[in-house]
């Protein structure tokens, strides 16, 4: 745990201010969920809330599907993190940050063909390009998102991007059963 030198007071409703330098570091939005976690030594801890990230295991085997069916890496995140990850070493995406463009994507709700002429990475500190990136939707929110990606910035068929459209799609129908 790093300390911030920040300090807070709690008010009469028992709510406390997170600072604005942190939120924005953190990605912490308005309306996004928060658990909240005890510790042995007194600590509270806000930790933000992956419902995605709770399927992690789920998540892995389906994309390790989509690899197989659709030739190209694929990855599944949250709003910020890598959960889940097919045809490339896990160790260099996994609880990795997805980068600010690509959480705009995911943002737009709508499914995303990248072509040779948008070049967009997909995960910060890694040299690979999203081909294609579908939201996930649950109960009327993007959850996530599920991406195929490419080294080369080559272009992606519509098999694959219907693909990753119904990975997100099953996903999130999964999330709100």
């Amino acid at each position: 745990m790093k300390a911030t030198g920040i300090v807070r007071k709690v008010d009469e409703l028992g709510r406390i201010v997170i600072p604005k330098e942190i939120r924005r570091t953190m990605r912490i939005k308005e309306g996004n969920p928060l658990e909240i976690y005890t510790g042995s030594d007194g600590e509270v801890i806000f930790k933000k809330y992956s419902p995605v990230g709770e399927m992690a295991t789920f998540a892995a085997e389906y994309a390790d599907v989509l690899y197989k069916m659709g030739s190209l890496p694929a990855v599944i995140c949250d709003r910020d993190h890598i959960i889940a990850a097919a045809g490339m070493p896990k160790k260099e995406v996994l609880e990795r940050r997805i980068t600010p463009a690509l959480e705009e994507i995911i943002e737009s709700r709508k499914p995303v063909s990248l072509l040779k002429d948008k070049h967009v990475r997909a995960v910060e500190g890694v040299d690979r390009y999203a081909a294609v990136c579908c939201p996930i939707i649950a109960d009327g929110d993007v959850t996530g998102g599920v991406m195929l990606l490419s080294e080369n910035q080559a272009s992606v068929s519509d098999l694959q991007v219907k693909l990753a459209q119904a990975a997100a799609a099953f996903i999130g129908k999964q999330m709100e059963s």
